[in-house]
């Protein structure tokens, strides 16, 4: 690993710059160019414009119909992903003495040449327009292949530039399968007639799949207008209200740091919706805290990407692959924030109890700031809520997504502005100038995150169109189900081995990809295993996308945690490490899902009492995961009792009466056991450690 930032102090918090260049560095996206003023003016102006042109289509719909709209999107949205990413992969421009590396001559040439290719279906004077190109549907001309094709090299490129080499990579496989399949000898699991170049071109270009499917739709119709959403949020100051707010509530605990952020990575994630972005946001204000608390830098670090991730994981805001899951299972989004709704509160109890365990480990000693009050900090940022409550009021109402957003981003605009007007009645003269910077910076802002998601978006499409057209989807669940059918025949067993591959193979995917391309490539090629087994498609939804999530903080590329190691100064497999003692809940949790029938009533599939009884075995659960990763009961724990609570807690997850009364009897177990070793009389408590090492030794191993 190459040398780290400089963690900040313990009483100052990271200053902006460094924040957001944390976030470039370790997100799943790769960081922007360094543009000159009046250029990135002229970027902001144009993405001002496009989200009015978003924000239209919301309420005034085009009446050529979605794939028109689609088109148009990408034929705004994409060029700039060329405007404002570098080719390379270099943060800096080659030449230092340079404060700005604007794009070069061929930069602006793909700009050109990416829009004509994007917007060639809907100009009459190129294609004869939209209704005519339609119509060649199956019979493309010369050139209708020929801008499919350059189109589809400048997606790849897009994509490289966004998110990095390996999601291109997947994408020229899938193509390579798609064009050469007649030569696999017919037999051979994954064999298949083969496409010529004009039948693959006809199926991304002009079929309503491929760039213009179901990634796309929801890139340009729900995952931009929560970007806008939470670009609102951040400009109206509700990251500093909610960590704020946290630490108010919690001031009376000697764990309030651990649980400041645990609570504050819940709320950001609405302002970020990325992991890696909401772990080192809250880094950069509650590292300082931690520390003087004596959390050593490991445990820091690897709470603060458990809760970072644990924002795309949580409701009302999740992650981008959750609308993907909407329109996939063709359910409204507030279904799915109700399937999302017990693993999260599991998940943040897991959270929970790991810090508590730490903070009694570790000693914590901290001590609130003075003058430190709840009231006065809701009162002052309440409205906050009030937008949030709006998307969730409006989704339980029925209202689609996207106007719920909508509505949700005009109020917290609405707000933000009363609050500049009161704090600036005394200079009425910026008044003026500050609400509409909270605008245009907002609506600027939300385009401007969306750029990677579009690109990734219509990458995904290509897989999705190969995966469909070659059946290989099937494929890939067939030697799933055999693999686990060749370890037992025992219909359960297979159940079980064939979802802990599913899991590997997710996660290990994720490892890779960003989480959205992650999720869609898993979901076409994982989730008919699952489906094929009897399991729920929305059991098989939540487990896919929390395994796609969960690669934030899998090692050895754990981006979460290496960017919060980076603030904590910790080292990084040991934060790593740390993370997944955390986010353990979210690790298991999910194989619950889909093990059992009972198991779906966690994504509420059984109802509310199905809800509530195996919510509360799952609880039991992990609590006994907590105890035993921490190693903690009513004080230390032995080996003894940890195996005890592993046991209980697998039992406990199956969900099965027989597994159900085993697991109880092993906690129950762990606890006698516990307690006849606690009266053993103990060595010195070593000295408690308030200052970690240089070399980030944690004070106590976990």
């Amino acid at each position: 690993m190459s040398a780290q930032p400089r963690a900040a102090s313990a009483d100052t918090p990271l200053p902006k710059a460094n924040v957001d260049e944390l976030i470039a560095q370790y997100d799943e996206e790769l960081p922007q160019r360094s543009l000159t003023r009046r250029l990135d003016l002229g970027i902001s102006i144009v993405c001002f414009l496009i989200s009015l042109y978003v924000l239209k289509q919301v309420f005034f719909p085009l009446p050529q119909g979605n794939q028109y709209y689609l088109m148009w999107f990408l034929a705004l949205v994409l060029p700039l992903v060329f405007i404002c990413y570098r080719p390379g992969f270099t943060r800096k421009p080659a030449d230092s003495t340079r404060d700005h590396d604007n794009p070069s001559i061929i930069d602006w040439v793909l700009v050109v040449l990416t829009f004509l290719t994007c917007a060639y279906p809907v100009l009459p004077f190129f294609s004869g327009g939209f209704n005519e190109f339609l119509n060649r549907q199956g019979s493309l001309t010369t050139l209708d292949v020929t801008m499919g094709g350059i189109l589809l090299v400048l997606i790849l490129e897009a994509t490289r530039r966004t998110t990095g080499l390996i999601l291109p990579l997947f994408c020229v496989f899938f193509f390579l399968y798609s064009y050469y399949g007649a030569y696999i000898p017919i037999g051979w699991p994954g064999s298949h007639a083969g496409q010529n170049f004009d039948q693959i071109v006809n199926a991304l270009y002009n079929d309503a799949s491929g760039f213009y499917g179901i990634p796309l739709d929801v890139a340009a119709t729900y995952i931009v207008l929560f970007t806008i959403y939470g670009a609102v949020l951040d400009k109206t100051g509700a990251a500093n209200f909610f960590i704020e707010l946290s630490f108010s509530l919690f001031k009376k605990s000697k764990a309030a740091p651990g649980r400041t952020v645990a609570l504050s990575g819940f709320l950001l994630g609405t302002v970020s919706g990325s992991g890696t972005a909401t772990a080192v946001s809250l880094g950069a204000v509650t590292w300082p805290v931690l520390k003087k608390a004596g959390y050593p830098k490991e445990n820091a670090g690897g709470m603060l990407a458990a809760s970072g991730i644990g924002a795309i994981l949580s409701p009302p805001t999740l992650g981008a692959a959750a609308f993907i899951i909407a329109e996939l299972l063709n359910v409204s989004y507030g279904i799915v924030l109700l399937w999302a709704v017990v693993p999260t509160l599991l998940y943040y109890f897991g959270i929970f109890l790991a810090i508590e365990i730490d903070s009694r480990k570790i000693e914590v000693d901290y001590q609130p700031p003075a003058g430190l009050r709840s009231w006065p900090i809701l009162k002052k940022g309440f409205y906050h809520f009030i937008s949030l409550g709006i998307i969730v009021v409006f989704l339980a109402m029925g209202m689609a997504p996207f106007k719920a957003v909508v509505y949700a981003s005009l109020v917290g605009i609405g707000f933000g502005i009363a609050e500049i007007i009161i704090s600036r009645r005394n200079e009425p003269g910026s008044i003026l100038g500050a609400v509409w910077d909270v605008i245009f910076s907002a609506l600027s802002t939300g385009i401007r995150s969306v750029l990677p998601v579009t690109s990734v978006c219509a990458a995904a499409g290509i897989i999705v169109s190969t995966i469909t057209k070659t059946g290989l989807g099937q494929v890939i669940s067939d030697i799933l189900i055999k693999g686990a059918q060749a370890i037992s025949d025992n219909p359960t067993a297979v159940i079980v081995f064939t979802c802990i591959f599913a899991a590997v193979a997710v996660t290990v995917l994720g490892l890779a990809v960003p989480v959205t391309a992650s999720f869609i490539i898993s979901w076409v090629i994982v989730g008919p295993a699952l489906i094929t087994l009897g399991i729920p498609e929305a059991a098989a939804a939540m487990f896919i996308f929390y395994y796609a999530v969960l690669s934030e903080v899998s090692p050895p590329t754990a981006l979460a945690a290496v960017a919060s190691s980076a603030i904590t100064g910790g080292r990084v497999i040991a934060t790593m490490w740390q993370a997944c003692k955390y986010a353990i809940p979210a690790f298991l949790v999910p194989l619950a899902f889909t093990f059992t029938p009972e198991g779906a009533y966690l994504v509420a599939q059984g109802g509310f009492v199905g809800a509530l009884w195996t919510g509360v075995v799952s609880a039991f659960a992990v609590a006994a995961l907590a105890a035993g990763a921490g190693g903690w009961l009513l004080r230390r724990a032995g080996w003894p009792e940890r195996v005890l609570c592993f046991v209980a807690a697998g039992a406990l997850l199956y969900l099965q009466p027989l597994s159900m009364i085993i697991g109880f009897t092993a906690l129950v177990l762990a606890v006698v056991v516990h307690l006849i070793l606690r009266r053993r009389p103990t060595s010195t408590t070593p000295p408690k450690t308030t200052e970690p090492n240089e070399a980030g030794s944690p004070a106590e191993s976990s």
